[in-house]
């Protein structure tokens, strides 16, 4: 057995991504913020959940309130984070895995600042005005997955927060 470098192993580690499902109300959404790739080219024109990459040392939560005031400009209120397959979250990849909260704009007005270059307003009721948009493929499943989550009837008084 050939021991792995320190390199091999780093390169071996899941690389962990952050995406903000954000709501336009997390007591009763009808709203969801979708955002369009301008890059890399495989992905430009394709749509995404807003999050970015978990830096080292940064707790997932942190980055995503990074991420969306860096990509969007926006502060949110963050609420339950979406049930995925896999404790690692949603696999992107074989090497990348990503974990979805719902939040709500708390300030500022969403803008297309990094990475995207328009954003959209789709409803959750409507399910094909959301799924008829080209998702980046990775994202499709957590979709069909959030627009589940929100289509399935509350208890009373209950709602997607943490």
């Amino acid at each position: 057995m050939t021991e792995l470098t320190n390199t091999e192993l780093i390169n071996t580690e899941l690389i962990n991504v952050v995406g903000g499902a954000v709501l336009d109300s997390l007591a009763e959404p009808a709203r969801l913020l979708v955002a369009r790739r301008t890059a890399p080219p495989q992905f430009a024109g394709m749509w995404e959940f807003p999050g970015g990459k978990v830096e080292a040392g940064e707790a997932p939560k942190d980055a995503l309130h990074r991420e969306l005031r860096e990509e969007l400009g926006i502060a949110v209120i963050l609420g339950a984070e979406l049930e995925a397959p896999e404790s690692s979250g949603w696999p992107l990849n074989e090497r990348a895995s990503m974990r979805v909260w719902f939040a709500e704009v708390a300030d500022g007005d969403p803008r297309p600042l990094e990475d995207h270059d328009e954003l959209r307003w789709v409803s959750i009721q409507d399910r094909d005005e959301a799924l008829h948009l080209p998702w980046i493929p990775a994202d499709l499943p957590i979709v069909r997955a959030l627009l589940t989550a929100l289509g399935a009837p509350l208890p009373a008084g209950a709602a997607p927060r943490a």
